[in-house]
């Protein structure tokens, strides 16, 4: 099947999230938004329980690489923290799977597929990766920080320089989940993370 033909079926499923609650999304409504057979949605992702896991893998990896273009965009290292919690309370705010993944709290509307991996047979790279272990908030951030300071680092960068980075991107990614769970005021998640930056060590 053709990686295209995925993607229909998952924007398809992402779609029918956003009108009904997962419990009631069909199998064959998702294959006929996405004009294919339900015999080829079974063939790509074996079952429903398949079909919430790649959806969930697929907002995950669109989050990590919205992530990746925040922190180079900008030359400035506080400008790229800042986009990159802009970016992280923004998606979350508009996308109920990725508010669910970073905060873990699964309303009964969403699929919600175990954080562990699951035994697979299948025949698709894309859908054994989705089978795979499913990253908890933890997780993200984690990924989040150890990338922010990868970015951030000079390869001139000591030890301990390197440890105030990551404890400041760290807060960065906290932050922006707090805003996530309750929305700042004025000024927005950019004034709150630039007044954190500026009291860290070498803010």
């Amino acid at each position: 099947m053709m990686p295209a033909a995925r993607e229909s079926l998952l924007d398809a499923a992402y779609a029918a999230l956003a009108r009904r609650p997962w419990p009631t999304v069909r199998m064959v409504d998702v294959a006929a938004a996405a004009g294919v057979s339900r015999q080829t949605l079974y063939n790509e992702f074996g079952s429903k329980e398949g079909l919430a896991r790649a959806l969930v893998r697929r907002e995950a990896d669109g989050y990590l690489s919205g992530v990746e273009r925040a922190l180079t965009a900008h030359a400035d290292a506080r400008d790229r923290l800042v986009a990159t919690a802009e970016w992280t309370a923004g998606l979350a705010r508009d996308n109920a799977l990725v508010r669910a993944m970073l905060t873990g709290c699964w309303s009964e509307r969403l699929p919600s597929p175990t954080l562990s991996a699951v035994p697979s047979s299948s025949a698709v790279p894309a859908q054994r990766r989705a089978d795979g272990p499913l990253p908890s908030p933890g997780d993200f951030v984690a990924a989040v920080r150890d990338r922010a300071v990868a970015v951030l680092s000079g390869s001139g960068a000591g030890r301990a320089d390197t440890a105030d980075l990551a404890r400041s991107c760290e807060l960065v990614v906290r932050l922006a989940l707090s805003c996530v769970a309750a929305p700042p005021g004025e000024g927005g998640v950019a004034d709150l993370v630039r007044g954190a930056l500026h009291r860290q060590p070498g803010g």
